[in-house]
């Protein structure tokens, strides 16, 4: 067979064959082909390997089988967070970023993988000492802990931020709305993948001599920063364009000494563009009427539903099920021009009934009810957030996407955090009031502390649908869009 049809078939399967059975495969386009973006999507890839060791596979083993405090555990594992706000200025600056070769988003995704593969090469030492104990004084593993999770944090919201301005910058406008879902997906697949494998590595770890589960847990955290740079070198790989009309623009700027665009203008111009500041609060409001039940709707399932342990891990498996139907569900309507601020409020709205449903499985002693509501609230956060970064993007400026992402990622980040940390104190705080019997004999068993959370998070999604629902009757036309889908700088 000759070169010639070589290449014709591999044209034909590549643009005929493969995307009638590859989901998502009409994300790719001329500029940005489907392994290039796959290949980009790696990004993503070790930033949800990295959520799972900070959020979850750390929590436990430190908790459970090392014994540290749960409030010095949670202090570190909310350390990242801090750096969440700074998403919005990470963004400006790798829009204006002035580098030799052009590039804008390059560095700082290098950068951003350094600190991750910096953080996690240090943390196991750290978490060690903390836990055992050696000849420093206490402070001093706290400190050196509290530098680890810090400096992956960073790592993690700077990495994330510069590639999904990157994928903009390289996707058109026709294909945008299914290439952030496409990269949400694989956000969601590297949880789950991450969180099968680390399971799987650590099965045996509370049987293992403490000398052998110290190697694991070190071989298990400096192994993941080898993947981080691998994934994320492969990621980069000649994506960005040396541009060096950039370049010399850049010089000329400097010889004429003038000065590059401020922050504070520009999120001026931003915050005045399209209703951002309304969004935004409906983005923190949302987020947190989603990600409150975080870290308690396992604990439910188990203490009030007596679902037993492999019982409960599945509903991780379900909720991420409804979230990737709601990311497919999000670039096929996106795809056919309906408005990101409908697909938000939808979300909002499908999320009052999932909590409904979490709270009425408690009397009705349903675990089917209660499963249900977990896909629900899964599939209604999904379509929320696309929905939300959508109309973030709409309101970018031509070359500010970096800006728009960076403010959606720090109010969606911040918004989480707190969310986590609220839901589990309230369900505590209730669980102790109710426990001396300050509610009467009704309200006495430990449904109730939950039952006050999912209530909250009921409240929390209606007073979101109260600050998106102007922008939802108004649709796009605030936005700068001309395109058919009424967006312009969707990621």
């Amino acid at each position: 067979m000759s070169g010639a049809s070589v290449k014709e078939l591999k044209e034909i399967w590549m643009r005929e064959v493969l995307p009638r059975f590859l989901p998502f495969a009409d994300a790719a386009s001329t500029e940005l082909p489907l392994l290039r973006l796959l290949r980009l999507s790696l990004f993503q890839a070790s930033v949800g390997m990295m959520m799972v060791l900070l959020y979850g596979t750390l929590n436990r083993v430190m908790v459970v089988e090392k014994g540290v405090p749960p409030w010095l555990i949670g202090l570190m594992v909310a350390l990242p967070v801090l750096f969440a706000p700074f998403r919005a200025l990470i963004g400006f600056k790798s829009d204006i970023h002035e580098s030799a070769f052009g590039w804008r988003r390059v560095p700082f995704i290098w950068f951003g993988t350094l600190m991750q593969f910096g953080g996690l090469a240090i943390m196991p030492f750290a978490l060690l000492l903390m836990a055992e104990g050696g000849s420093v004084p206490p402070f001093v593993p706290w400190l050196a802990a509290g530098f680890a999770f810090l400096l992956a944090g960073a790592g993690l919201h700077t990495t994330q931020t510069a590639g999904l301005a990157l994928a903009t910058d390289l996707a058109n406008n026709d294909t945008r709305p299914r290439v952030v879902a496409l990269l949400f997906v694989v956000l969601q697949l590297s949880m789950l993948i991450s969180a099968l494998a680390f399971g799987q590595l650590l099965t045996d770890f509370n049987e293992m001599s403490v000398g052998a589960a110290n190697a694991r847990l070190i071989g298990v955290l400096q192994g993941a920063a080898l993947v981080v740079i691998g994934f994320n070198l492969l990621a980069l790989w000649k994506q960005e364009a040396v541009n060096r009309e950039r370049a010399e623009q850049i010089k000329a700027d400097r010889a004429a000494q003038k000065a590059p665009p401020k922050f504070s203008e520009t999120w001026s111009r931003f915050i005045r563009a399209g209703n951002a500041t309304r969004l935004l609060v409906a983005l923190g409001l949302g987020t947190a009427g989603f990600q409150m039940q975080d870290i308690l709707l396992e604990p439910y399932g188990g203490e009030v539903l007596g679902l037993t342990v492999a019982q409960t891990t599945r509903l991780t498996a379900i909720w991420a099920f409804g979230t990737l139907a709601a990311f497919a569900l999000s670039a096929h309507l996106l795809g056919r021009g309906n408005d990101p601020y409908r697909i938000a409020g939808s979300g909002a709205v499908i999320g009052i009934f999932a909590f409904a449903a979490v709270i009425a499985a408690d009397p009705l002693g349903s675990p089917l009810l209660f499963r249900f509501g977990a896909l629900l609230i899964g599939f209604g956060a999904g379509l929320f957030a696309v929905g939300t970064l959508t109309a973030a993007m709409n309101m970018a400026e031509r070359d500010g996407s970096g800006l728009a992402l960076g403010a959606w990622g720090a109010v969606q980040a911040t918004a989480w955090g707190i969310a986590m940390f609220l839901g589990g104190s309230i369900r505590d705080v209730v669980k102790t009031v109710v426990s001396t019997g300050a509610f009467g004999a009704d309200l006495s068993g430990p449904a109730v502390g939950y039952a006050v959370v999912y209530n909250l998070e009921i409240v929390l999604l209606i007073a979101t649908l109260i600050a998106i629902g102007p922008l939802v009757l108004r649709g796009g036309h605030g936005a700068r869009s001309s395109t058919k889908f009424g967006i312009t700088e969707l990621p």
